[in-house]
């Protein structure tokens, strides 16, 4: 069983993983500020924001867990598209806060989707590595 890489508990990562980037609780005057500058349902917009706030604070995973979270997000690609609008509304009890209006993204799966294209790029190589391996004995 994959361990989560900070924590002494399984890693079970879910679709909300690759907002955390974007996670304004807390910060609304200042990282709030500079996302409320860019539109994530513009392409050019959205590309440098999953390069900046996903791509980059993934880095340091190992290339199991970014295997993972990879297949976290495949699995999610292939089945409904309404999970994708479900995981930008606001959750009022919770303690993260996406940008004002990203719940209001007009197709929030092509978001995701841009992710996606992104990260297999980006990781590649460790993609490819943990490919070789049985991740059911880890």
């Amino acid at each position: 069983m994959l361990m989560h890489p900070f924590f002494d508990v399984p890693y079970y990562p879910g679709l909300e993983h690759f907002l955390g980037g974007f996670d304004i609780y807390d910060r609304e005057e200042s990282l709030g500020v500079q996302l409320s500058t860019y539109d994530p349902d513009c392409p050019s917009d959205r590309g440098f924001l999953i390069s900046q706030f996903v791509v980059k604070r993934f880095a340091g995973l190992s290339y199991r867990h970014k295997f993972f979270l990879f297949l976290v997000l495949g699995e999610a690609l292939d089945g409904e598209a309404s999970v994708f609008s479900e995981v930008l509304e606001h959750d009022s009890i919770s303690h993260s806060l996406l940008p004002p209006g990203w719940n209001e993204m007009k197709d929030p799966r092509a978001f995701f989707e841009d992710v996606y294209v992104k990260l297999s790029e980006a990781w590649a190589d460790d993609l490819y590595k943990a490919s070789q391996e049985d991740f059911l004995t880890w």
